[in-house]
């Protein structure tokens, strides 16, 4: 008899935390238009002990010790919460194919949580012949564990890595992220600049408490926003991206950003941002000429050395999937 090949591949994609104007509440997936795949993918099969592998352009960057890695601590998680619903011990080994940079505002660590947890639940589909967790407590649990590396619980990288799309958070248990309308005609142009931002400085560097005029600003912002994706208001949409709470503190850390930031506006971008902490930075266009020329200035001045790219990209409406 033939053993049965229980092995699972999961791909998650990159992510764009905030979108400016969405401060840990707004989060979008992300496609390169050339059809590459822009995210990290994790691998479980079957094994008589744990074991992890890495490889990929970033393998390099990931901590020396197996012990150390997030996928490691995602599977301790998962197996955790298994044993304690009464189900049987995982035995697997994993492989985490790391293509996205540690530290770039891409949720780099997001994706591999995410393919970490999609690719165990979905392991334990073809093995016990259910998904142990549903979408919403399985995104409970990625959160927490991206919560231990940038040192609070927000899921404006993982929802949309997961889910696909534009999400926003509710703040609800229950449904903890909700999709949101995509405008598709749009195209998204994502720079690396190959330096690394740690999300916890990035969130030290910020204030502590706002005034009331940007406390106001930021929720119209937000209310206007998703107002105008309901009602596929372009122009509505584009205005209202603006950073009101983080890009004035943290365009410190990342060089060249205003002379990006005004190349682009120049050249028919929509809207310019940080991507999440940064040092990835994004702009909005609605045509591929304007796309590229944005792109091939950012190749040009804003990757500071070899592990810079950029994508021009389109939403990511699929989220996590089975590779």
């Amino acid at each position: 008899m033939l053993k049965t090949d229980n092995t699972t591949k999961a791909f998650a994609p990159a992510s764009i935390g905030n979108v400016s104007l969405g401060f840990d509440v707004l989060g979008a997936a992300l496609a390169p238009i050339d059809n590459s795949l822009l995210g990290d993918w994790v691998e479980v099969a079957d094994a008589e002990q744990f074991s992890l592998s890495c490889d990929g352009r970033f393998a390099h960057k990931l901590p020396p010790n197996s012990v150390d890695n997030i996928v490691t601590q995602c599977y301790e998680y998962f197996q955790k919460k298994r044993l304690a619903l009464g189900y049987k011990a995982l035995k697997v080994k994993m492989h985490l194919h790391k293509d996205l940079p540690i530290g770039s505002g891409l949720g780099s660590s997001a994706s591999s949580i995410v393919a970490a947890f999609y690719a165990l639940n979905q392991y334990s589909a073809k093995v016990f012949e259910a998904e142990v967790f549903d979408k919403n407590t399985l995104l409970k649990m990625m959160g927490e564990l991206e919560g231990q590396i940038s040192g609070s619980i927000h899921y404006d990288n993982v929802a949309p890595s997961y889910l696909g799309g534009m999400t926003l958070m509710s703040g609800q248990d229950t449904q903890i992220a909700l999709n949101l309308p995509v405008l598709d005609k749009w195209y998204w142009v994502a720079c690396y600049s190959g330096l690394s931002v740690s999300t916890a400085k990035a969130r030290a560097i910020l204030p502590t408490s706002y005034s009331m005029s940007d406390t106001l600003q930021f929720g119209r912002q937000l209310a206007v926003f998703v107002d105008s994706l309901h009602k596929r208001d372009e122009a509505l949409a584009a205005s209202v991206m603006i950073d009101v709470i983080a890009e004035q503190h943290r365009k410190a850390l990342l060089p060249y950003f205003d002379e990006a930031r005004a190349f682009a506006i120049q050249n028919q971008a929509l809207s310019f941002g940080i991507s999440g902490s940064g040092p990835t930075v994004f702009a909005v266009t609605k045509t591929l000429e304007s796309a590229q020329s944005i792109q091939s200035w950012l190749a040009q001045h804003y990757i500071q050395n070899e592990d810079g790219f950029s994508h021009i990209c389109k939403i990511d409406q699929a989220g996590t999937r089975t590779l």
